[in-house]
């Protein structure tokens, strides 16, 4: 991903309650009623919705989590933005391309989707409970080998390096008002697979971190050991049914712009859910792959 040393994201976090079996997969889906509830309730005048609804990407995984005396998660939503048209409803986003200013529609895809080098992306993320939010990314290649690992949110051009998480808060990696408010996605060598993005929860600051204006270059060692006390188990991964091709919303735009919006329990939920085993409240890692499509 082209972070051209405007390396900006970002990413949240929910509890989730899972549904009983169903015939074929072993599990009818999940329904994400803790993090709805921790938001704000809806305004009673507003006609109330059906629980959205998700499904395990593995089943079997998630049979062998559930075991788990307690588990957290963590909400994730991947945009790619297309140019805006003029029958869409939804929020566009500004983009600033040379003289002009050009309208664009973010739409939700799967964590699963495989993107094209060019293509512009946005994340958000959101959690029921309150914390400190990181975002590291780092290249990944076709041998397996990594890239050095970059901090790419929080950063003071960000927020202020405000990273502060909370029910209902929505933060946008990059914010709405960076430039540039996107990242393209582009291979720094022809063998890259993925851009790989950590995202670290804690219920107070990291120590030893001093953010500045740009993505910051972490020890590697470092990185590894978070995730490896961090991110427990390898995670459940639930997709949105029927989300995948939605165009961003009113209520998300605001709710991510300045942090004082936030959403309610009928707004629209994360497009992903990534669960570990990790009791509520303690530090988590989970990894978000951008997988790039075949040459």
């Amino acid at each position: 991903m082209t972070v051209t040393k405007h390396r900006t994201a970002a990413t949240g976090m929910m509890l989730v309650s899972i549904s009983l079996a169903a015939a074929q997969t072993g599990e009818r889906g999940i329904v994400p009623e803790d993090v709805i509830q921790a938001r704000p309730a809806a305004s009673a005048a507003v006609p109330v919705k059906a629980k959205p609804q998700y499904a395990p990407l593995d089943p079997q995984m998630v049979a062998t989590l559930r075991r788990s005396p307690a588990a957290s998660e963590i909400g994730v939503t991947i945009w790619r933005l297309r140019p805006a048209a003029a029958a869409d409803t939804g929020a566009r986003i500004l983009v600033q391309e040379a003289s002009q200013t050009a309208e664009w529609t973010p739409v939700r895809v799967s964590s699963t989707t495989r993107l094209d080098a060019g293509d512009r992306v946005r994340l958000t993320l959101e959690s029921p409970q309150r914390g400190y939010l990181y975002v590291i990314d780092r290249e990944r290649y076709a041998s397996g080998e990594h890239g050095t690992p970059y901090l790419i949110f929080p950063t003071e051009r960000t927020r202020n390096g405000d990273n502060k998480v909370m029910a209902g808060k929505l933060i946008d990696i990059p914010a709405q008002s960076d430039q540039p408010n996107f990242f393209t996605l582009r291979r720094s060598r022809p063998d890259q697979a993925e851009e790989e993005l950590t995202i670290l929860l804690a219920p107070q600051p990291l120590e030893g971190i001093a953010i500045g204006p740009g993505a910051l270059a972490l020890p590697e060692d470092r990185v590894s050991a978070w995730e490896k006390q961090w991110g427990g188990s390898k995670p459940e991964v639930f997709e949105l049914s029927g989300g995948t091709g939605r165009a961003w919303t009113q209520a998300e735009q605001n709710a991510a712009a300045d942090g004082t919006r936030l959403l309610t329990q009928d707004d629209p939920p994360p497009q992903t859910v990534y669960r570990v085993a990790a009791k509520p409240g303690a530090p988590m890692a989970v990894q978000v792959r951008l997988r790039y499509g075949p040459r």
